[in-house]
């Protein structure tokens, strides 16, 4: 029996949080909300929370979260949970060995 530490996936992320999507939806996000922030130009509140948004929101995902990765995979989990099939076919070990009587 061999101890697997609870650590052993962090090698593989970057800064030991983020897979290398999360950066690529939180810069994207980043770089759209500057690039909005550029053109629009925005003279009330209202329109610097529509420049900001997709930043918020792509930032939003990328949140690391207890129990899970991130709110992205709390978000597809709770999608798999809801639309995925719920019926699971009997596969055990002892799938083959059943009594035919």
């Amino acid at each position: 029996m061999y101890i697997i530490p609870a650590n052993t996936n962090n090698g593989k992320l970057i800064f030991n949080i983020f897979l290398p999507i999360d950066l690529i939806i939180a810069v994207s996000g980043v770089a759209v909300t500057l690039l909005a922030l550029l053109i629009v130009q925005p003279h009330n509140l209202f329109g610097a929370l529509i420049c900001l948004a997709p930043g918020l929101v792509c930032c939003g995902l990328c949140v690391p979260v207890p129990n899970y990765h991130n709110i992205r995979t709390v978000i597809k989990e709770c999608f798999n949970f809801f639309y995925k099939r719920r019926n699971y076919k009997w596969e055990g070990w002892c799938y083959l060995d059943e009594f035919k009587g």
